[in-house]
């Protein structure tokens, strides 16, 4: 740990840089130079000790995991064919023909495979992304799908070609994904504390999954900063390095924003030297080689990417130290622990509506909805207003049992553990003397869903208008179970 000024950084513009994120629904934000770390802000009620859900970042630890494997000699290079790797295996693979055959694993890595796969980098609907989801063998969905375009021929974004990845690491490796992470990546990186989920047949899913402090984010890039080296150790092969800081593969988001390019994982705006591992919802981890900067970031919602970096660079002043600046340095210490100090959000009615009384401790039953809530319980009572929620047995992607815990009516949220891996934020206020809003967060996922609650009939049916920050909109009706 340093003062900024001590790394040639402005305490000042760190602290404009800690407000930024306060502003874009960070949860936490991490900065880094010449090896010190000189910012660390956890925004509230994320706190300081929770994994973080790091999204498609999970896309650049296993790409990082691959060009480990072709240096340990298991895979022979990134020109290797991927239908190679599971020919052993006698697995019939549909829609083979010769763009198939010539798909290898540097398309994998680049995001050419020319799979036919619809998950676009906007707010469009991610169809086939979902469809992965609900297969019953996603190894096989992937590799059954039909090819678009000659691998090579253009960027297209396919969760499914790092979970082909994932799959080939475990086979050539001999363990499951996790531990060879945790041989080469994990352990060497002092990386100890993951969680990472897996697909029906238990492999670690190759597009999304992975859990990670973000100090431990910051190390993952300290080892790309180093181009591969950490304490001595050449872990990952230079040149691997090499071909993220020079990316060729074009990302095609148009004229009006800067390049974007991707190689072996990650992204970059070459323009600004940036590079960077990108999960939904900004988890990320970037990487300023000409600067010594290394940032980590987790998050609830996307904002404009250069200009989160132009924030970053324009607190670096210099490459030696700075004259100390102890009132900048204030500063920046007390917007660090603002952001630990939740802010209110809107606040109650002026009274609590009659209908609060009437809709208390029932239980509504909601018809079948995309999001698997079944049944929902309030108690907005003051002197203890609590919560229930239960969900569809059928889906085994949501909890089996009720989850339940307090519920703030003061604008702040109450949040109760879920498990070992999981706390929920939950708080709530009245819209009008029928509408009743239910926020919710799971606070180590960066999701937030927001139940609209519109009772009817004297309280005894309800309208529920549910929308959350992965870009879900709908409605479902519920009555009350008596």
């Amino acid at each position: 740990e340093s003062t900024p000024e001590a790394q040639g950084m402005d305490s000042a513009a760190l602290a404009k840089l800690i407000d930024f994120g306060a502003a874009q629904g960070m949860d936490s934000l991490l900065v880094t130079r010449h090896g010190s770390l000189v910012a660390e802000a956890f925004y509230a009620p994320y706190r300081e000790g929770l994994k973080h859900a790091v999204n498609s970042t999970t896309k650049g630890v296993v790409a990082t995991l691959t060009g480990m494997a072709i240096q340990d000699g298991l895979i022979a290079s990134r020109d290797a064919p991927v239908l190679d790797f599971f020919g052993e295996e006698g697995r019939k693979i549909a829609n083979v023909d010769a763009a198939k055959k010539a798909m290898t694993l540097a398309h994998l890595l680049d995001m050419t495979s020319g799979l036919d796969w619809i998950e676009p980098l906007s707010d469009a609907v991610p169809e086939t992304m979902l469809q992965l989801g609900r297969a019953r063998d996603w190894q096989g969905f992937v590799l059954d799908r039909p090819m678009a375009q000659a691998p090579g021929a253009g960027f297209n974004y396919n969760s499914g070609n790092t979970h082909l990845l994932s799959a080939i690491l475990a086979h050539k490796t001999g363990v499951s994904t996790l531990a060879y992470a945790q041989k080469r990546l994990f352990g060497p990186l002092g990386i100890t504390d993951v969680r990472w989920k897996k697909d029906p047949q238990g492999l670690e899913i190759g597009g999304w999954g992975l859990y990670l402090h973000p100090r431990d984010m910051a190390r993952i890039g300290y080892l790309y900063l180093r181009r591969g080296q950490w304490n001595g150790r050449q872990l990952l092969p230079a040149a691997w390095v090499e071909q993220v800081f020079h990316p060729t593969v074009d990302m095609g988001f148009g004229a009006n924003a800067p390049a974007f390019k991707y190689a072996n994982g990650w992204w970059s705006i070459p323009s600004k030297r940036a590079f960077f591992t990108a999960g939904f919802n900004r988890q990320l981890i970037v990487v300023l080689p000409d600067i010594d900067v290394v940032v980590a970031v987790t998050g609830r919602r996307h904002y404009p990417l250069p200009l989160f970096i132009d924030h970053i660079t324009a607190a670096v002043r210099s490459r030696e130290p700075l004259p100390a600046d102890a009132g900048a340095q204030d500063l920046l210490a007390a917007r660090i622990r603002d952001a630990g100090v939740e802010k209110p959000g809107p606040q109650p009615l002026g009274a609590t509506p009659e209908l609060a009384a009437t809709v208390s401790r029932k239980a509504w039953l909601l018809e079948r909805n995309a999001l698997g809530l079944q049944r929902l319980v309030l108690d907005l009572t003051p002197a203890n207003p609590r919560y229930e929620v239960r969900f569809d047995p059928g889906r085994p992607d949501l909890p089996r049992e009720p989850v339940a815990g307090p519920l703030g009516l003061d604008g702040k949220y109450r949040t109760a553990p879920q498990g070992p891996n999981a706390v929920v934020a939950v708080k709530g206020h009245w819209l009008d003397a029928q509408t009743f809003q239910f926020i919710s967060r799971s606070v180590a996922d960066g999701e937030v869903n927001v139940l609209t609650l519109k009772f009817e009939g004297g309280g005894t049916a309800v309208n529920v208008g549910v929308e959350n920050n992965w870009g879900f909109r709908g409605q479902v009706r519920g009555r009350s179970a008596e």
